[in-house]
């Protein structure tokens, strides 16, 4: 697997993934998009700004948007980097939002795209990264626990899990 920026050149292979997700009303955390106004150019196009914290919302922080690749190229999954936090991400969402097409779940991705992702914030100089879940979602638990996740709490049905990227 492959955790990296989409590009120009991934168009048909997300878009693909895209319409899985909405085709099956699956939930497409880590991955965001405007299902009525779609242009992949200018998705892709806003995801560098946000990265930069460009144009970003007020209530938003600057990410990186993520998605995940098989070898031969299949898209698999979404992971959202935000790179800090807010009032609203410290109680529901952290650092790390993801997820993985409905028709590649459970075969070990998610906890693959996780892991990828932890390392794309050690790099980005995150210490420590808060990921959620809902307390009815034990598959995202499960790849929380795998990569190290501590929890800390449980605020309204959301559990919230630290991973220290240090060691």
């Amino acid at each position: 697997m492959q955790l990296r920026r989409p590009e120009l050149s991934d168009k048909e292979a997300v878009i693909d993934m895209m319409k899985e997700f909405e085709v099956s009303q699956s939930a497409h955390d880590g991955g965001f998009w405007d299902v009525d106004n779609f242009d992949y150019e200018d998705w892709i196009e806003n995801n560098h700004l946000s990265e930069m914290g460009i144009n970003v919302p007020e209530t938003f922080v600057p990410a990186v948007q993520f998605v995940s690749f098989s070898d031969d190229g299949r898209a698999l999954g979404f992971l959202h980097l935000r790179l800090r936090l807010n009032e609203n991400l410290l109680k529901q969402g952290g650092h790390i939002g993801y997820s993985i097409r409905p028709s590649e779940r459970c075969k070990g991705y998610a906890k693959e795209q996780l892991r990828l992702g932890l390392l794309e914030a050690k790099k980005k100089n995150i210490q420590t990264a808060l990921v959620t879940c809902h307390e009815d979602n034990p598959a995202s638990r499960k790849v929380i626990l795998a990569n190290g996740g501590k929890l800390e709490d449980i605020q309204n049905t959301v559990e919230r899990y630290w991973i220290t990227l240090n060691e």
